[in-house]
């Protein structure tokens, strides 16, 4: 059993999904908006996803609508500012700067984790690593590819790429091309979920991966993502479905 503790809970791979609905608001109001919406809804987590934020220059502002959102949640927060060539949106900041907004969210205290990309350089990454570490929030370490879905070997190799870089978590997005490309993603669940000792996270996006979303648990992926009010991923389902439809899948297989 691999669990991921964290300051308001446990990532646990083999107790069943853990549900996380992103937050994408534009400014602090419609963020709390959005949140209040969410809330009563039951996710397990929280992502901001920064790089909707039009403050984003503004550090301080980051800081302080990360400590507001804190204050309005009671789950635990995932921190995440995409990469436009990984599917974010456009930002106005470089990496230097994005970089100094992580720690300085991981020194508020307000997040439990925080997710940045593989593809950046190794010195940011190991910066936040040892940043992260030092303030006990948990880093997952992601790679999305919008194009297509690679090999199943290759899959398996990103996830470990993770795990050897130090994550505490490894996320892998794809997108599928062809039906037996979301089966190449599960397959490659299921190894890397047999053989690596952190937790992982894995879907395949779009409509064509949408149960994956679903059943991704199934194989080894600790973590789903739900649409609350917007989604920030093509693919994600609204949350109320999602939970109908685990409930469904758990009671015919036995889970509950």
């Amino acid at each position: 059993m691999k669990t991921m503790a964290i300051n308001r809970g446990t990532l646990n791979q083999h107790n069943g999904p853990q549900i996380c609905v992103p937050l994408v608001g534009r400014n602090l109001e419609t963020l709390l908006i959005e949140l209040a919406a969410i809330m009563p809804k039951r996710p397990n987590l929280i992502e901001w996803r920064v790089d909707f934020f039009d403050d984003i220059h503004d550090q301080q502002r980051v800081v302080n609508a990360a400590i507001a959102i804190r204050q309005a949640a009671t789950i635990p927060i995932i921190f995440t500012r995409r990469a436009a060539h990984e599917g974010g949106e456009a930002i106005t900041i470089n990496e230097e700067a994005v970089v100094g907004l992580y720690e300085a969210v991981c020194k508020s205290g307000a997040v439990d984790f925080i997710d940045y990309e593989l593809s950046q350089s190794s010195d940011h990454r190991a910066k936040l690593r040892r940043l992260s570490r030092q303030h006990q929030v948990a880093m997952i370490m992601s790679h999305h590819n919008f194009k297509h879905t690679p090999l199943k070997a290759m899959l398996i190799d990103k996830l470990a790429e993770a795990e050897a870089q130090g994550a505490d978590i490894a996320k892998l997005a794809v997108m599928p091309q062809q039906p037996s490309d979301v089966l190449v993603l599960l397959e490659a669940t299921l190894a890397a979920s047999q053989t690596m000792q952190i937790p992982i996270i894995t879907m395949s996006m779009g409509a064509m991966g949408a149960m994956t979303r679903l059943c991704g648990h199934l194989y080894g992926s600790a973590l789903t993502f739900a649409a609350g009010q917007n989604s920030s991923a093509p693919g994600q389902i609204p949350i109320e479905e999602l939970q109908t439809g685990l409930k469904i899948l758990h009671s015919a297989s036995g889970r509950e």
